[in-house]
């Protein structure tokens, strides 16, 4: 029952679906290089981080989003080069980006850097109408698509010092249309307008504090703002809470397990009257990230960006 709800829901929705917005995780201050390309490489060395994300835990067929990347400096200097897969399913869709971005820096007074970033894009789209048409005898449905593919560029700008961190991005600049106009349903990609900052506070010698916002805004969607703020302990524990504007209010928790491995973990609960049902458990993170330090030039502090 929760299924055929969920579906008949989309199914009614279909012919209002104009745009597709870009995944967002709740840790998305470890996930930069997926908002702002202008991010690759600049922790220095190599970096690797993997999430998974499930949400509305307990109604079939709500979103599930996991995503692999892997940047670093590389060769001349300034010059950042990273990869990232994102996996994206929602109901009879499933989604899958390959993406490509490059960097280069530039420093600037007062010790900063200021990075210029591109990203290039595949992104495959599977829809199964034949789910839809279980509970409905349209023939608009009987054909799936299967792997539609569809290439895009984005672009950004980052700066950034020790302690200090702002950004402005564009990842998806081409506004590709999935289906004629004449089709039942549109899905069309649209540009998301991103920016991101971050200060670190050192509160003590143990205890460091970082608010963070991200904010995006889309043409025909509301204005989405993301308020976290951090608190790390002895440079081994973080702790958190968000708030994201009209949506949900989250906690997270992150231990560096050693200098170089990080795990976080989020949940979320939706304060619209979804969240409010009892079919619905709230939203899951977790993350695992992974630093390919040198050893000949020793361990640096954990950072949060």
């Amino acid at each position: 029952m929760k299924r055929f709800i969920f579906l008949l829901m989309l199914f009614i929705w279909a012919p209002m679906l104009f745009s597709q917005q870009d995944v967002q995780f709740t840790q998305y201050m470890y996930n930069t290089v997926g908002v702002n390309p202008g991010y690759t490489g600049s922790r220095g060395h190599m970096s690797m981080a993997a999430m998974h994300r499930s949400q509305w835990t307990g109604l079939s067929g709500a979103p599930i989003t996991q995503t692999l990347n892997v940047h670093s400096p590389i060769g001349y200097k300034g010059v950042g080069a990273g990869f990232s897969i994102v996996n994206d399913q929602i109901g009879p869709t499933s989604e899958t980006s390959f993406d490509l971005d490059f960097a280069y820096s530039i420093p600037t007074a007062g010790k900063g850097l200021l990075s210029f970033g591109l990203k290039g894009s595949i992104n495959l789209l599977d829809i199964r109408f034949s789910e839809l048409n279980q509970f409905t005898n349209d023939t608009s449905l009987e054909s799936d698509i299967n792997n539609r593919l569809s290439p895009n560029i984005g672009a950004g700008i980052y700066y950034h010092t020790n302690k200090f961190y702002i950004g402005l991005s564009v990842p998806r600049i081409l506004e590709t249309s999935h289906f004629e106009k004449s089709s039942r349903s549109t899905a069309q990609e649209q540009m998301n307008f991103y920016v991101i900052t971050g200060f670190v506070f050192d509160l003590s010698p143990l205890l460091k504090f970082k608010p963070a916002l991200l904010a995006k805004a889309t043409n025909g969607a509301p204005l989405q703002i993301d308020l976290s703020t951090n608190f790390m302990l002895y440079e081994r524990f973080v702790l958190g809470a968000a708030y994201r504007w009209d949506a949900a209010f989250s906690g997270m928790v992150g231990f560096q397990i050693m200098e170089n491995v990080l795990l976080g973990l989020a949940y979320d609960r939706e304060l619209t009257e979804l969240g409010n049902g009892s079919f619905n458990d709230g939203s899951f993170e977790i993350l695992f990230r992974y630093d390919l330090i040198k050893t000949t030039s020793g361990i640096k502090s954990p950072r949060f960006f």
